[in-house]
Order: C-alpha cells, then sequence, then structure tokens
C-alpha cells in the first residue's frame, strides 16, 4: 500500500505543480517536503486541504470498483489481450486513480512498465522505472514480485538478457512467499525460458519451458503450450537433437492451428527453415521462408526476420539476384517495423549482404568493422559474430590484407569456442 506522503507526490509531480503551490496557504515548503519524503506524518486536517488542492477523494468509496477494473488490466496485460481494450481501460484507470487513493495505485504504476513495453514504447517503460526507482524500498512483497518481474521485461526487451534473469530469479524467489495465480507463474517461467535461450544456457531454457509449459496444458492454453514447443524447439536445435527440434517444431504448428494463430505457425516456419538451413538442406529452408513471406497477412517484423534469413541461404548458395530481390523488399519493410533491437539487427544483415553483393567495399567494411561486429559482442551473439567476422576476414583475404583477415578468422574461432562453451 502507498503511503500517502508518496502517494501525493506523485500525483503532485504528475500534475506538474511545484511544492510551493501545493504548499501555499497550507503548510511551509519545508514541511510539504518532509511529509512528501515521509519524514513526518501530518494532521488528517492538513492531509485533506492539500488532496482538495490535487482534487483527490479521501472517502474511498471507489476501492471496490478501482480493484475490480485493475484485477481485470492485469489480466489483459498478461494475456495480451485487444489493444485499443487495453488501452481504453488504461485511460480508465488513470482517470479514477488520479483522483482516488487507492491500495491499488502501486500496483498499477508497476504494470505500466508493462504496458509500456506492451505498446514498445521502451522509453516510457524507463521512464516509468525510474519514477518508481525511488519509491521502491517501501513496495511490499507483491509489489517486489512485479517490479522484479517487470523490470526483467525491459531488460529483456533491450537486449540486457544477463541482467533480465538476475531480476526474474528475484520475482521467482519473492513468489515463493505469495498467493500467484498459476497464470502468472507460468508467464515468469516462460519468460524465464526466453532469456536463458538468449543467452544460450540451453539447459536452464528447457528446464523452464517444460515447468511453464506443465502448466498451461492443465489449463488447454494451447497458444502457449505452442510457444514452449517453440523455445523447445530451439533448445533441442543448438543441443543438435535436430529429431527432437522437429517434433517440437511441429507440435507448436499443430497448436497454433487449432487456434488459427498465423503469426505462431509462421514464427514456427521461420525456426524449421533455420533449422533446415543449418543442415544444409538449403531447398527446405528456402520451402519455410518462402511460405512466411508470401503471407500477405503476417506481422511486418516477422516478415522482415524471415527475409533476413532468406538473404543469408540465397548468399550462400550464391543466388545472388533472388538475394538483392529479398533485399530490396526488406528494405521497404524495415521503415514500417517498430525500430527496436529486432530492428537494428535486420538493419545490420540486410545492409552487410547489401554492400557485399553490390560490391560496395568501403561501405561493407565501415559497416561490418565499425558498427554491426561490435554491436553483436556488445550483445554477446557468438553465433552471428561467428558468421560476420568470417565474412569480413574473407573480404580481406580476398584483397590480400592478410593481417586483417588474421584478426577476424580468430574472432571467428573464438566466437565459436564461446558459442560451444555455452
Amino acid at each position: 500500500m502507498i503511503e500517502i506522503g508518496s502517494f501525493i507526490k506523485m500525483q503532485r509531480t504528475k500534475q506538474k505543480m511545484t511544492l510551493g503551490e501545493l504548499a501555499e496557504g497550507i503548510v511551509s515548503v519545508s514541511y510539504l517536503s518532509k511529509i512528501e519524503n515521509l519524514k513526518t506524518e501530518a494532521s488528517p486536517h492538513i492531509i485533506q486541504l492539500l488532496c482538495n488542492r490535487l482534487g483527490i477523494e479521501l472517502d474511498r468509496n471507489m476501492d471496490d470498483v478501482i480493484e475490480e477494473k485493475c484485477e481485470k488490466w492485469f489480466v489483459m496485460l498478461l494475456d495480451k489481450q485487444d489493444g485499443n481494450e487495453i488501452k481504453e481501460l488504461y485511460n480508465e484507470l488513470q482517470e479514477l486513480l488520479d483522483s482516488n487513493l487507492s491500495d491499488r495505485v502501486l500496483l498499477f504504476e508497476i504494470h505500466k512498465i508493462r504496458y509500456f513495453l506492451y505498446l514498445d514504447e521502451e522509453k516510457l517503460a524507463l521512464d516509468q522505472i525510474n519514477k518508481l526507482n525511488k519509491m521502491a524500498s517501501s513496495f511490499d512483497t507483491r509489489e517486489l514480485y512485479y517490479w522484479f518481474k517487470f523490470r526483467g521485461n525491459y531488460n529483456s526487451q533491450v537486449g540486457e538478457d544477463t541482467t533480465a534473469i538476475e531480476r526474474y530469479k528475484k520475482a521467482e524467489e519473492l513468489s515463493r512467499n505469495l498467493d500467484i495465480p498459476e497464470d502468472e507463474i507460468a508467464d515468469l517461467q516462460y519468460t524465464m525460458s526466453i532469456a536463458y535461450s538468449q543467452v544460450r544456457n540451453t539447459l536452464e531454457a528447457i528446464a523452464y519451458a517444460n515447468y511453464s509449459l506443465d502448466i498451461y496444458m492443465k489449463k488447454y492454453n494451447f497458444l502457449h503450450c505452442a510457444k514452449c514447443h517453440i523455445v523447445l524447439g530451439i533448445s533441442y536445435r543448438r543441443l543438435k537433437m535436430y529429431d527432437k527440434a522437429i517434433e517440437n517444431y511441429n507440435l507448436a504448428k499443430h497448436l497454433a492451428g487449432l487456434n488459427s494463430n498465423q503469426e505462431l505457425i509462421q514464427l514456427t516456419n521461420q525456426n524449421l527453415g533455420y533449422l533446415y538451413a543449418t543442415l544444409g538442406k538449403n531447398k527446405e529452408a528456402i520451402k519455410f521462408y518462402l511460405e512466411i513471406v508470401e503471407d500477405k497477412n503476417v506481422n511486418k517484423q516477422v516478415k522482415v526476420g524471415a527475409i533476413t534469413d532468406l538473404v543469408k541461404v540465397y548468399y550462400v548458395t550464391e543466388e545472388f539476384t533472388k538475394a538483392k530481390e529479398m533485399i530490396d523488399e526488406a528494405l521497404k519493410l524495415l521503415d514500417q517495423i517498430p525500430q527496436n533491437n529486432a530492428y537494428d539487427f535486420y538493419y545490420h544483415v540486410i545492409h552487410t549482404y547489401y554492400y557485399s553483393i553490390t560490391n560496395q567495399a568501403n561501405k561493407f567494411v565501415t559497416l561490418v568493422k565499425n558498427k554491426f561486429i561490435p554491436l553483436l559482442i556488445k550483445r554477446k551473439d557468438h553465433a552471428n559474430t561467428v558468421i560476420f567476422a568470417s565474412m569480413l576476414a574473407k573480404h580481406y583475404e580476398g584483397i590480400h590484407k592478410y593481417k586483417d583477415a588474421t584478426k577476424y578468422y580468430k574472432l571467428a574461432n573464438s566466437s565459436y569456442r564461446e558459442l560451444s562453451n555455452l
């Protein structure tokens, strides 16, 4: 539950009111500062006057309505339901909580982090984290659980997966002392499986995906089961257990099909394409990638991802005309997707192959050497560091710059060793 002083400070800040403007005629500025920072307890009369000026009701007659609407909104966010309904209820709740003191206000403010991430508004999510950080010491156990979980969601979304795992682990510890719905626990375990997968901790990814899958199977939540099977498919592919990977991908496609979820079906196709490309079965890989590219209704970011992988295959098979056609298509789509971590990766891959195919050697070297490889190293993306360091080394070798070629072959080899050790 939020302290009244913290609530007053929060509402004053939202209304862009200075300490002096709120305090005038009621208390001194220094005394209001002490109230807001919980260094003194003001009388009920002073609290009422401050709240009146802020337009806040203290009689709590809206508690039941706010609690019901908050719980509904939290579930909608968890299930990623219809975006328009989520936005409408958010605006309704914001209006209610701006004018009524409620025990739910902190949970609502913490859930805003998830809401902004849902909207791909990473900057707003970070601003919300920074705003709440000063109050975190007063959070109760439930509030702390969501605080760590949603901060982990933020870290994961911006590519800071190691930090995300640390925060998810704290949320997991707190959950053991809370009565939290199974769907919420399953969601935490699924997000942990994703984060472990991103850092190539394959065994943990499998464990958490299976924990989550067990809960979703009991609840017949086939869409979430499909997502878990995709994580398992990726994990078994990395362990070179290809039959088991294909089995999980096919299960994911079947479950997604039961719900007519074309986006998940195409995400599975992308992973199947990647698996067959890894095995050198390029015809099969191309078939799965083209199924996504030719789907007019697929999510644009998913389509860009498929085109990016398809360009890699065409480049390997030296079908440069087809690769160029796909690059042109990707360049059009890049302007239509959110500029997030995935966008950065796709942008660099597409332009790398574009400069290589069109023989723009200087632009190729500048991009790969100065921007792309440093980005991959920063993200600890060892798999792609191997690919693009080798590509750069081969370029240097072709123009007889053997010292530079050796440097990047060494980077490719060391990245491969890192990959093998994960």
